[in-house]
């Protein structure tokens, strides 16, 4: 998470908040106080203007009204009287003032030019005049850096006849007000700007007071996230932030005490998927794997990260079976075949559906595991039973038709019944010994028979052996002995090799041709001896070279029967070699003869002479 800015901080808001507040206060105070101060100014000045323009008015009402030709005296004009209650009464709130009669001459002023010329184009004057109504208006004096003014028209009533007699008009200057109102207002600019610089740092105070625990606790929660509940918040006070601080530890230890249990889970599962022999595939709603353990993944042969992402019917190749994950669940299991040309594979799937709460479908949990070898087995037990019962089948088949014709009549046939029973003996021989050889087999499947192993000389028991071929042997085939002239002691039981090399060479004797040669070599190696026994028959396919140790396996049963084998004489040698640890395989080429190789122990120091 990437640091938050001042600027995009909740302290500069909190500071900006508080300056707002303080602002608008200022402002709306300041306008209701300018405003009231305003209007005070101007009815005290409105006061002021008409208590002066009553006086005057009143003076210049008892000048204009005055008789004077009663007395035959000359007194003082009407403009002279005039003039001196305009200098008597005249003070600085007015900026010019004129007193006209009603012939609109103007007989009186501030301004001695204009006394004596006549006023023309003020209907003001002349509404006043004629119906003796006054006048007042404001305006800016053009002529005195536009200065704002106000104006009243007055007019000068004759009390005896209540009609106009002439007109007061004053100007007067409001240009104070505002002078003042313009002081006020920068003195309250001048607060404001105070009040910002206070506000701006009391904002700072207090925002940092209450960020201060909520930044920590921001540091704690990522700290959190990376995984680490070691550290706590600090708690300031018992405020609310205070009880968001305790609040947050007590969340804290309880995330640890969780993350504890699901790391613990998490790592049971994680040993329980690793070590389990079956793999495991879970999917989300949608079929999508999420997690595949490694012996899934080696039995479907893609590595967990190409796997994960890729829908599961993909995956599994059932795209002609299944159309929606959620019919695996009503599948139950299925057994999918891998295999191809060369190798048997299949896999078993079994599917549960995983549900919530509220038994919605979430996922799916897939086991899958490898059947091929039970697949073998169940097939191998089936050919066997079929390979068991057609060796019996031929046998008594056989006999019971020799003893039908023995039994009606032919056994008084003094040339053909000696060959009958002969074929019956043999028949019943190749039983027996079929039977002995399984029974050897079902023995050392289930360690019935234990090995007779003794310390052996294994060059002049060879030899033994193989004189005995030469000796019993009618065909005109060769025995080539490569054999080293030295001791060689092995940990055997003689009987059973012996029973393995007399199988070996008995085959090759069968399969060789007329003249052809029997190698039989011995060499020593590392810690064994391996012999080989090599003939000159037709040979076998490549493809059928490590199945003739298999039981009842031919590679030319005709002449297999011809010559009276059972099919069994190499799965018993393999089984005899395995026993003493040992190994047993065969090379071949078809047309240029079989070679049979198996290997056994060299005798151990450790092992002395122990049985």
């Amino acid at each position: 998470m990437s640091r938050v800015s001042f600027f995009q901080s909740i302290r500069l808001k909190i500071i900006i908040v508080l300056t707002m507040f303080l602002l608008l206060a200022i402002q709306v105070i300041g306008t209701f106080f300018v405003g009231q101060l305003e209007n005070s100014l101007h009815t005290s000045f409105d006061d002021n203007l008409n208590e002066r323009i009553h006086i005057l008015v009143a003076n210049l009402e008892e000048v204009f009204t005055e008789d004077r030709s009663a007395d035959g005296e000359e007194g003082p004009s009407l403009q002279q009287e005039v003039r001196d209650i305009i200098d008597r009464y005249s003070t600085d709130i007015f900026t010019d003032l004129q007193v006209i009669d009603s012939q609109m001459r103007i007989v009186g002023s501030t301004r001695l030019d204009r006394v004596g010329k006549r006023i023309t184009g003020e209907n003001e004057i002349g509404v006043a005049l004629q119906y003796g109504q006054p006048a007042r208006e404001e305006f800016r004096n053009q002529s005195d850096d536009y200065k704002r003014t106000i104006r009243r028209i007055v007019p000068i009533v004759d009390s005896a006849s209540g009609s106009p007699v002439g007109v007061l008009q004053v100007d007067a200057s409001i240009e104070g007000i505002y002078d003042q109102l313009e002081n006020v207002t920068q003195i309250f600019l001048n607060a404001t700007a105070f009040a910002i610089v206070v506000s701006i740092v009391l904002g700072i105070l207090i925002a940092r007071s209450i960020t201060k625990p909520i930044t920590e606790m921001r540091k704690q929660a990522m700290i959190m996230a990376r995984g680490d509940f070691s550290k706590k918040v600090n708690v300031y006070g018992t405020d609310e932030i205070g009880q968001l601080a305790v609040t947050f530890n007590d969340m804290n230890d309880r995330l640890k005490l969780a993350n504890q249990t699901t790391e613990e889970e998490r790592r049971k599962l994680s040993s329980v998927l690793s070590n389990m022999s079956d793999g495991v595939i879970a999917t989300d709603e949608h079929g999508v794997i999420t997690l595949i353990n490694g012996p899934a993944s080696n039995l479907i042969g893609r590595l967990p990260e190409d796997a994960k992402g890729q829908k599961i019917v993909e995956v599994l190749q059932l795209e002609d079976k299944v159309i929606d994950v959620k019919e695996l669940e009503e599948t139950g299991s299925l057994t999918i075949d891998f295999s191809t040309d060369d190798d048997l594979f299949l896999v078993k799937a079994s599917f549960s559906i995983v549900q919530d709460d509220e038994e919605t479908f979430t996922g799916l949990i897939t086991v899958i595991s490898d059947v091929t070898e039970q697949e073998k087995v169940e097939r191998e037990r089936r050919e066997f039973v079929s390979n068991v019962s057609h060796e019996l089948r031929t046998p008594l088949t056989t006999m019971r038709s020799y003893i039908e014709a023995l039994t009606e009549g032919a056994w008084e046939d003094k040339e053909i019944a000696p060959r009958f029973l002969e074929v019956t003996q043999n028949e019943t021989e190749r039983m027996i010994r079929l039977v002995n050889d399984l029974l050897q087999l079902s023995k050392m499947d289930h360690k019935e028979k234990q090995m007779n192993k003794v310390k052996t000389d294994l060059v002049p028991i060879v030899h033994q052996i193989l004189d005995r071929f030469e000796m019993n042997k009618t065909e005109l085939i060769g025995i080539e002995r490569k054999i080293p002239d030295e001791k060689i002691d092995v940990w055997i039981d003689t009987d059973k090799i012996t029973q393995v090399i007399d199988n070996i060479m008995s085959n090759a004797i069968k399969y060789s041709p007329e003249g052809g040669k029997i190698t039989f070599q011995l060499v020593r190696e590392r810690k064994r001896i391996k012999i080989s026994i090599q003939d000159q028959g037709l040979g076998i396919a490549r493809e059928k070279v490590d199945k003739i140790f298999e039981r009842f396996y031919r590679v030319d049963k005709a002449r297999s029967r011809e010559l009276g084998g059972t099919g069994l004489g190499l799965a018993i040698s393999k089984e005899i070699v395995e026993a003493h640890h040992g190994h047993i395989w065969a090379n071949s080429k078809e047309g240029q003869g079989t070679t049979i190789y198996f290997t056994l122990p060299l005798m151990s120091l450790k092992r002395g002479g122990r049985r």
